[in-house]
């Protein structure tokens, strides 16, 4: 059996240095990361048409891991591209209606996703409260894993190498041996 592939889904303004979805896409085999053209000023039409071609160009199953807006792009995605995914990793989703910027990405799909999830929220997020989060993790049928104060789960809240993400990731059945070439121990 062929391994899952897994896509890294970055949030509005993108996963820069030291964010642990950047360091994972560097280290993990059989990983591609999506690549947007406009990081700022989201538009869902854009960033979901962008999210799919790069599922369809995928080898094999896939698993995505996606941060923030990221988390909501993967949600709107069409039937045919579902059909590809074996699982996601749905880390600090956002709430486009609190935020105008992130607005065309409302209203959020609520409807079961017909493949294994596992949603992280933390109980402090600034960009989407934890009952909200709670509610998109029923609607979708996601496992919830609840963060206590662990902000936005990115670089400004801490969140670097993150191994409990790993943990999660293999879970979902992602193979997360690093590459050896790249994580290098001293």
């Amino acid at each position: 059996m062929t391994a899952p592939t897994v896509v890294i889904v970055p949030g509005w303004r993108n996963s820069g240095p030291g964010h642990w979805q950047t360091l994972w896409s560097d280290r993990l085999p059989n990983c591609i990361r999506v690549e947007q053209d406009d990081w700022v000023s989201p538009l869902k039409h854009a960033w979901v048409e962008r999210l799919g071609e790069t599922i369809a160009l995928a080898p094999g199953p896939v698993i995505v891991v996606a941060h923030s807006l990221g988390c909501i792009a993967t949600t709107h995605l069409p039937a045919d591209v579902v059909d590809r995914i074996q699982g996601a990793l749905l880390v600090a989703p956002a709430d486009p209606e609190r935020r105008g910027i992130l607005c065309d990405f409302a209203p959020v799909p609520y409807q079961r996703l017909p493949y294994r999830s596992v949603l992280v929220a933390s109980s402090n997020d600034p960009y989407c409260p934890v009952r909200l989060a709670g509610a998109y993790a029923r609607a979708w049928g996601s496992a919830f894993v609840r963060l206590s104060e662990a902000g936005h789960i990115n670089v400004d809240s801490g969140y670097g190498e993150w191994p409990l993400g790993l943990a999660l990731l293999q879970s979902l059945g992602a193979e997360v041996t690093e590459r050896a070439h790249v994580a290098e121990m001293p």
